[in-house]
């Protein structure tokens, strides 16, 4: 982020701004409970294509599930059952897997 900042002869007044906090390190990047990012975008949607009729699927992502989650989604179009595999990374994207949940 990029901040302007008065000069003393434009507002003599003013007091400086203070320095913006510090960015985390890796161990700061994840919660327990979720998942958050150092720059501050996390995926919470993807586009993905039924394993049994194609069709593409808007599917909501919730990063407070954690970095791993598994569950069942069925398709918009045609009902029938998914297997969902989510994997957030520590920048916040999601890699997400459907397979038919007939396959296991």
């Amino acid at each position: 982020m990029t901040r302007h900042r008065k000069s003393q002869a434009e507002d003599p007044e003013s007091d400086p701004e203070p320095d913006p906090e510090p960015e985390p390190d890796d161990e700061e990047l994840s919660d327990i409970d979720g998942v958050e990012s150092a720059a501050g975008h996390v995926d919470v949607g993807a586009t993905v294509a039924c394993p049994y009729c194609g069709a593409p699927n808007e599917i909501a992502l919730d990063p407070s599930g954690g970095r791993r989650q598994d569950y069942v989604e069925d398709c918009q179009v045609c009902c029938q059952p998914w297997n969902v595999r989510i994997q957030y990374h520590r920048d916040g994207t999601a890699d997400v897997q459907v397979d038919a949940a007939d396959a296991d």
